[in-house]
């Protein structure tokens, strides 16, 4: 499972300031009833979803205003626009183009039929340059060696090299570089002594990755375009990411932790202790296990405060090694040693290992209104107490669930006497989230039927909402009973078997 994007943005602590403009002249206004015919009529149009008590959105409305004013005289012009997502009309809009936090800015272009995620600079200058190279070929023809210097610049760069410009695996590239011209810098060429470290008897058609890190160069020559992408998706991160300060490594730290695969991480102090020799036995480990399905990262405690707070781990527990596979089960060895390094890995890929989770103490007393509620018992609470369970996935820094819990004990207060009713709430920043719910951002409420229906709810914020929809969806007994039969009365499923690690 790939963490959260919220929980993304604590881990790498890239707070980089963005913001939603306010009202202007060069900026569209869009909303529910003209967002269509504006995607329709701009073949480009850069749209901003925010909400206006975002900061982030206030600070970025001075250079998104300037931006649109500069590109306004672009020939052709480069169209920005600004969706107040906070709408209740306009969160549909939202909801349809995954926005979970503000401000999100997304490219559309050919009518929408491709949509992109906006992932350049933030001030004016900036954005106007990244956007008039995303208005260009989406791939620039290397003619001459000067046209290749830039492959050099230490970015990650895809060249394809062909005998001529045409047939499938020209279309195929060209494709593809219309499709991830936001991610990557895209060029080809018929000559390739042209480029950095060429050759004029390459093997032609071929696609060839610039990367500043392991081999410096590699090559695929399936045209493909699933295969391209897959493989421009696997050569362009390092073989161990590294989690430290420095923000070149923050764009390979932000795939790794969006990546579904299971991910290893080894955590130490980088300035102290025997770090080469853990470095090396790491590396040596990586190579060994080449072939297996996980991705990999050495992490320096000083920069790793929010993987720690993230993950549950404490300080005192280093070095240690830590994996979260793809159903987010998580395994641990502290006080790791650089020799046991590859015999634990060995442990994790045989099955050996058994996952740890991370739970605050189930509380002694619970006598509040709303009950407190842990990693350790939360399925007890939620789905085997015979109960409609309206729970709350929060953060104790989060604004808007402050705002909430005041409400949420009114109506845990009002529905005291309903003995088949339980309003709960969870720490989801210090417990582990059940795979059963999906957390994005906070608050996060879902209702829980005792026959084990799971909705997220999506009903009024104040506590008389609260209360009308858990009465008007709750289940009885003898409904649940009945869910319960017919459930039971369902033929079993079958799963295909699967390969062990």
């Amino acid at each position: 499972m790939a963490i959260s994007k919220v929980w993304i943005s604590l881990l790498l602590a890239l707070a980089v300031v963005l913001s939603a403009p306010a009202a202007s002249e060069a900026v569209l206004t869009l909303h529910a009833d003209n967002f269509d015919d504006a995607i329709a009529k701009h073949p480009f149009i850069l749209v901003e979803f925010y909400a206006p008590w975002c900061g982030h959105c206030k600070s970025l409305a001075p250079e998104y205003e300037k931006a649109a004013q500069l590109l306004s005289k672009h020939d052709p012009a480069i169209v920005l626009a600004k969706v107040d997502a906070n709408d209740e009309k306009n969160k549909p809009l939202a909801g349809k183009y995954e926005v979970q936090g503000f401000p999100t800015l997304k490219i559309f272009r050919n009518g929408g039929k491709n949509i992109q995620e906006y992932k350049g600079p933030r001030e004016a200058e900036g954005i106007v340059e990244y956007l008039k190279k995303q208005v260009g070929p989406a791939s620039k023809e290397i003619k001459a060696p000067e046209d290749a210097t830039y492959l050099e610049d230490g970015k990650i760069h895809i060249v394809g090299v062909f005998t001529e410009f045409s047939g499938t695996e020209f279309t195929n590239f060209l494709e593809l570089a219309e499709k991830l011209r936001s991610d990557y810098d895209f060029g080809h060429t018929v000559h390739a002594n042209h480029l950095p470290r060429g050759d004029a008897a390459v093997e032609r058609p071929l696609v060839r990755l610039f990367k500043p890190f392991d081999e410096l160069v590699v090559d695929s020559k399936d045209f493909d375009v699933s295969a391209l992408e897959k493989f421009i998706d696997a050569s362009s991160t390092p073989k161990v990411v590294t989690f430290d300060k420095n923000p070149d490594n923050h764009p390979y730290l932000l795939k790794y932790f969006q990546s579904n695969a299971p991910k290893a991480m080894l955590f130490l102090n980088f300035s102290t202790g025997p770090f080469e020799s853990f470095k090396s036995a790491y590396y040596g480990a990586v190579e060994e296990f080449s072939g297996k399905d996980v991705k990999f990262l050495i992490g320096d405690i000083e920069a790793s405060q929010g993987a720690f707070q993230y993950f549950g781990l404490k300080e005192d527990q280093a070095p240690l090694i830590l994996i979260q596979d793809s159903d987010s089960k998580k395994f641990l060895k502290e006080q790791v040693e650089a020799g046991q390094i590859v015999a634990w890995l060995k442990d994790y890929f045989d099955g050996k290992l058994t996952p740890f989770r991370k739970s605050e103490p189930i509380p002694e007393a619970n006598n509040e209104p709303v009950k407190v509620v842990v990693a350790d018992n939360i399925h007890d609470v939620v789905f085997k107490s015979g109960k409609n369970v309206l729970i709350e996935f929060y953060a104790p820094w989060c604004g808007h669930c402050k705002k909430l819990a005041p409400i949420l004990d009114e109506a845990a207060a009002t529905l005291q006497s309903e003995e088949d009713v339980v309003i709960a709430k969870i720490d989801a920043t210090a417990n582990d989230v059940p795979g059963e719910f999906d957390v994005q951002g906070y608050p996060t409420l879902y209702f829980v039927t005792p026959s084990g229906k799971k909705v997220s709810y999506e009903g009024g914020r104040t506590a008389d909402e609260i209360v009308d929809y858990i009465k008007k969806n709750k289940e009885t007994a003898g409904q649940a009973a009945a869910a319960a039969t017919e459930k039971a009365a369902e033929p079993a499923a079958t799963e295909p078997l699967k390969d062990e690690l």
